[in-house]
């Protein structure tokens, strides 16, 4: 009998209040802090999904949308949108909250691939997805569509010629100067 798990009993909320000892200079919460708990939440949630022992194996695009303030109430949401064999894509949602009027705001959003492991560091198979609504369908054919991508743009950076007089004239077209010496190479 194969092992398969809802999106919802991976699914993990934390909430944390911001504190001085969490900004920078200008009251503002460190990225770097954001992150901390990012990767916090995503290890519990796809821990909690596959029963095992996870690692990050990377972290996608993320933006920081809005910055968010000393006082404020820090939630994350995390499920587990994908599965592959013993990888999980877990979307996060970060909003804070100023806890006095109640106003809240959208912080970022990312994806971190988490990989399941054995109590000796080896890779273990994690349990079927189970897709119970058309979101959670959604969110699978994302991570399927950014999976691709990663994958297309992986081939390019390996076949692209950088030392093609192409690819240096192609750079002129951006926010750089060409050195003369490094012309005089192609």
């Amino acid at each position: 009998m194969e092992i398969a798990n809802t999106v919802s009993a991976s699914k993990i909320t934390l909430s944390e209040l911001m504190l001085p000892s969490h900004s920078n200079f200008s009251g503002k919460i460190h990225g770097g802090y954001l992150l901390r708990l990012m990767d916090q939440i995503a290890f519990a949630c796809a821990s909690k999904y596959s029963g095992s022992y996870c690692v990050t194996a990377s972290v996608d695009t993320v933006d920081f949308l809005n910055p968010v303030h000393i006082g404020e109430l820090v939630t994350l949401k995390a499920s587990v949108n994908y599965v592959g064999n013993t990888s999980m894509v877990v979307g996060i949602r970060v909003t804070s909250e100023q806890i006095q009027t109640g106003v809240i705001k959208h912080c970022n959003s990312s994806y971190f691939t988490m990989v399941a492991k054995d109590d000796k560091g080896n890779n273990v198979k994690v349990p079927k997805l189970i897709l119970s609504n058309i979101d959670e369908v959604r969110r699978f054919y994302d991570s399927v569509n950014r999976l691709e991508n990663k994958k297309r743009y992986k081939e390019l950076e390996h076949t692209f010629d950088y030392h093609s007089k192409e690819a240096i004239d192609g750079l002129e077209s951006f926010n750089v100067v060409i050195a003369e010496k490094l012309k005089g190479k192609i």
